[in-house]
């Protein structure tokens, strides 16, 4: 007995709950030397832990119990060497994605925080010189109410994802400017997600760069009416005829806030000097 290691003495060495060594003996991957028939207690021996750090560091790296239990049933170097291969381009693909998840949440914060400042030095209006920006699009279906955008813009997500399109983690609306223009402020006709290049898809709308005429709206949506009047007015105080639909960008939503109130939305219309 004293050349063999109780279960929670292999469980400390290892700095592993004793609940993962009974699960590892559960699915034939890691079974102890010897099992007491009295009591049923396990115990290992010395040899073993080499393999228990075989099966702890190919955790590590990234296989599956059950590819490693494959893998440890009969390998030698030149098998190891394959699968240490193969995997090799398993993470260089996550690293990858990654770097795509990363660039997005940065851009997320960017814009949050482009948002904040402006808003806490009262400068919500402004123009600005957009690039061109490629929308992956779903229409918002009759009578276009808030649960009819909601649908649209979960069927924006879940498209984007199963084609795996480079969608930015921000979502919008397209908001017609007849329906503006008649007060009719939440009545969007498109959802959609900025995306972060152009893509080849039917579901894209690519938007020109031009001149934009945009604020940030702070507080619930149903109550947006009020900062597109104040847009309004304001681009005809300026001379600018405004030539699209309007743009609204969600810059603080559900996904950052619990709290409706600290909301805030980007709302942009392209607009021209009036001649």
């Amino acid at each position: 007995m004293k050349s063999l290691f109780s279960i929670g003495e292999l469980a400390r060495y290892q700095k592993i709950s004793k609940q993962t060594l009974i699960f590892y003996d559960k699915i034939g991957l890691f079974r102890p030397a010897w099992v007491d028939p009295d009591n049923g207690y396990r115990y290992y021996s010395a040899s073993q832990m080499d393999d228990l750090d075989t099966i702890l560091m190919m955790k590590k790296i990234g296989f599956s119990l059950s590819e490693i239990r494959a893998h440890m049933e009969n390998y030698d170097l030149e098998s190891s060497l394959a699968l240490f291969r193969g995997q090799l381009e398993v993470i260089d693909q996550k690293i990858q994605e990654l770097r795509m998840i990363r660039s997005r949440v940065q851009n997320r914060c960017s814009q949050m925080e482009s948002a904040l400042a402006r808003c806490r030095q009262d400068q919500e209006i402004q123009l600005e010189q957009a690039g061109e920006q490629a929308l992956y699009c779903c229409p918002v279906a009759p009578p276009y109410s808030l649960q009819e955008i909601s649908i649209a813009t979960k069927a924006c997500f879940t498209g984007a994802f199963e084609e795996k399109l480079p969608v930015l983690f921000q979502c919008g609306v397209i908001v017609p400017l007849e329906r503006i223009q008649a007060g009719r402020y939440t009545e969007a006709s498109d959802a959609f997600l900025p995306m972060e290049g152009p893509c080849r898809n039917p579901r894209v709308k690519r938007v020109a760069p031009g001149q934009r005429a945009c604020i940030y709206h702070v507080g619930d949506y149903l109550s947006i009416g009020r900062s597109y009047r104040r847009l309004l007015d304001w681009c005809r105080q300026q001379g600018l005829r405004i030539v699209s639909d309007s743009y609204e960008f969600c810059i603080n939503d559900y996904l950052t806030s619990g709290d409706q109130n600290e909301y805030i939305t980007k709302i942009a219309f392209y607009v021209e000097n009036q001649a």
